[in-house]
């Protein structure tokens, strides 16, 4: 950010500030870690800052997923106090999604930009399509499948995590729901996945853009620490206040809205991919 004009940061602080807040609103109410917020407004932003284009999807995707390492902690802790995290299915996750989000880390080594923009779009597409029908006929059985099954969504948790730059929450909300499960209940285990997710999922992105030309002098590999500093706490002071509204207000409108701006987002990548 050297050299630029005042007037040209302080939209930019202000975006972020924003940011920070519906991405805590968002983490407490669906118990995601809000990269569905974060990674679009952060790929805007080293857009707008001139940063070299094939920086802006995978600095977008490994500062979210530092961001998420707080947020996630934070819903977490909310809603494992009222008891509704899944911490059977919590155990039988910790490896293989930690495995998962370390594979898709080194693939981000590797990849082109338009890889993480093309998993987005797939995976947040599916998910604007069931909260927009509000989930009618989204099932796939009813009830949980067995370990190995489960085993395997770990996996795929991890692996499209790190590459969308998310904490898990719309893919495992997603999934668990598919199979009939209380999506109260879902929100709440999928709030605890998020924390096996962003610690590795970052670390991993931190190696991954280790030593990369043009990075900007406050990133640390694809992690931007002052994009960081400056969304945290807004992010946190917003977090308890959506596990609250997760428990005690009907989220069709919030779903409704989501969706939108889930269609939105992956709309501007295809005409960036396009243009």
């Amino acid at each position: 950010m050297d050299g630029m004009e005042l007037a040209t940061l302080l939209p930019v602080i202000g975006a972020l500030i924003v940011a920070g807040a519906l991405i805590g609103l968002l983490a407490g109410v669906f118990g995601i870690g809000g990269g569905a917020i974060s990674v679009p407004v952060f790929y805007e932003l080293f857009r707008v800052l001139d940063y070299p284009k094939d920086l802006w999807m995978p600095m977008a995707v490994g500062t979210s997923l530092a961001v998420i390492i707080p947020t996630s902690l934070n819903s977490a802790r909310g809603h494992y106090l009222r008891g509704t995290v899944d911490m059977d299915l919590i155990r039988i996750w910790a490896v293989p999604v930690v495995l998962g989000v370390l594979a898709g880390s080194a693939i981000a080594h590797f990849a082109d930009p338009i890889v993480f923009q093309l998993v987005f779009i797939f995976v947040a597409g599916i998910n604007a399509a069931k909260l927009l029908s509000g989930g009618k006929g989204w099932r796939l059985a009813e009830g949980l499948p067995g370990r190995k099954v489960l085993v395997g969504y770990g996996g795929i948790i991890g692996i499209l995590s790190a590459l969308m730059g998310i904490g898990g929450g719309a893919i495992t909300n997603l999934l668990l729901t598919l199979h009939g499960y209380d999506i109260r209940r879902a929100i709440s285990t999928a709030a605890g996945v998020g924390v096996l997710i962003a610690l590795p999922g970052t670390i991993g992105y931190v190696l991954a853009g280790w030593g990369k030309p043009g990075l900007p002098a406050d990133a640390l590999g694809y992690v931007s620490l002052l994009t960081f500093a400056l969304t945290i706490p807004t992010t946190l002071l917003t977090t308890r206040f959506g596990v609250k509204l997760a428990h005690t207000l009907p989220k069709r409108v919030l779903e409704t809205g989501f969706g939108i701006f889930l269609l939105t987002v992956c709309a501007r990548f295809i005409w960036d991919m396009l243009a």
